[in-house]
């Protein structure tokens, strides 16, 4: 076996493959399942009067918020409807946070605030995290959501835990989802430790179900029921549900949050893109559409989630495991020997791209050097197979030591 696995890697190094599985990116087949949207007539005005040309509507249109709303599970006097991402909305938050602080305790006057953060988890939320010079605590993902040993042990260690940012559903990059058990856990023990502690749930992949994907109460309602809509925020976004950059992102809060957000975006932006909006209005109506439109998605992103599950079903089991998530765009490789850099660099000089080595822990550091996030949904079928093919090969070379 060894011998066969290093002669299929020299074979597919003598293919000079150039293949990017770095980014969950939406396939162009996907992109064109919106189309529509590239030439919808639109009027100027709403169907309330707003005149989407000018300026006005701070917290978008009313019927972008409504659709936001229905997405969130939330009051539409706490919604509000923005432009282009969820992590956008997330930074405005954090910086807010930052400047003026929920409860009026900006971070920026605490020596050295901390944030819990889910690990692996999305190395984006990092980077925002260390440019405001936030201290990051992880704390391991069990499959269901938090350890909840590990949270409340570090709770206990640690003063100045000023909030804990999380994709509570097929969680980046594991495919976690947290149990509501589990979110309201988190929620007490949070909440115990102090009321200031923002919880920040990016909620990128709510939509983003294939097929037998579990229910999940919504935070919004998790959160009433523990008492914490105050310190509670809540996003998500149509970055790929639309187009990457060109979708609308969405935000509810209890009174805390919003007034934060409200606060900052006032200053910042002078309005949201209402013809944007209302042109999304028009292509979806509401969120029985939306989720129609998302089974489409999830008939073209499902085989190339089987395909590369049976490619990875290959490498011996002592080699790793393997998440097997019902939704998001990524899969998660965990070597059993801390050999994902070498794996990486391996693919690296057989053409095939993966994201860095660390790149799902703080500081690009990962203590075990084993987690390999996977991305297959942008590249068709065919290099998708070649791609993971070098993969699996990779890491049985990595793992026996042979040398390649």
């Amino acid at each position: 076996m060894p011998e066969s696995i290093a002669q299929q890697f020299k074979s597919l190094l003598e293919e000079n493959l150039s293949i990017d599985l770095t980014r969950g990116k939406p396939s162009s087949s996907q992109l064109d399942l919106s189309n529509e949207l590239l030439s919808i007539p639109l009027q100027p005005l709403t169907e309330d009067g707003v005149d989407i040309r000018n300026y006005g509507e701070p917290l978008g249109i009313h019927q972008a918020r409504e659709l936001g709303a229905e997405l969130l599970d939330s009051p539409i006097t706490h919604t509000i409807a923005a432009e282009q991402s969820s992590l956008l909305l997330s930074y405005q938050l954090l910086l807010a946070s930052h400047l003026f602080g929920i409860n009026g305790r900006p971070w920026k006057d605490i020596e050295n605030p901390k944030f819990i953060c889910p690990t692996p988890g999305f190395d984006r939320h990092f980077n925002m995290l260390d440019e405001l010079g936030i201290e990051m605590l992880s704390v391991p993902l069990v499959g269901n959501g938090l350890d909840l040993d590990i949270l409340s042990a570090t709770l206990a260690e640690h003063d100045d835990i000023v909030g804990l940012i999380s994709v509570p559903r097929h969680s980046n990059p594991s495919g976690d989802i947290y149990s509501d058990k589990n979110i309201l856990n988190i929620f007490e023990l949070c909440s115990e430790y102090s009321e200031d502690l923002i919880f920040l749930f990016d909620n990128a992949y709510l939509i983003h179900d294939l097929t037998n994907a579990p229910n999940q109460t919504s935070i919004w309602a998790l959160a009433e029921q523990a008492g914490v809509l105050n310190q509670t925020a809540v996003l998500t976004s149509f970055s790929k549900v639309t187009f990457g950059g060109g979708g609308l992102a969405f935000f509810a809060g209890g009174d805390g949050t919003f007034s934060l957000l409200k606060k900052i975006r006032g200053s910042m932006i002078i309005c949201p893109d209402k013809v944007n909006q209302l042109r999304h209005v028009a292509f979806f109506k509401n969120k029985e559409n939306i989720i129609l439109h998302m089974q489409k998605h999830a008939a073209i992103i499902e085989p190339k989630f089987v395909l590369t599950s049976s490619i990875l079903r290959t490498i011996p089991e002592e080699c790793g495991t393997f998440s097997n998530p019902t939704g998001g765009y990524f899969i998660t490789y965990k070597t059993t020997k801390p050999i994902a850099s070498k794996v990486i660099e391996m693919c690296k000089r057989a053409g095939v791209l993966i994201t860095p080595a660390g790149a799902t822990f703080p500081h690009g550091v990962d203590p075990q050097d084993s987690i390999i996030r996977l991305a297959p949904t942008f590249v068709e079928a065919i290099e998708l197979q070649k791609a993971i093919e070098v993969f699996a090969a990779a890491v049985q070379i990595a793992h026996f030591n042979l040398g390649t």
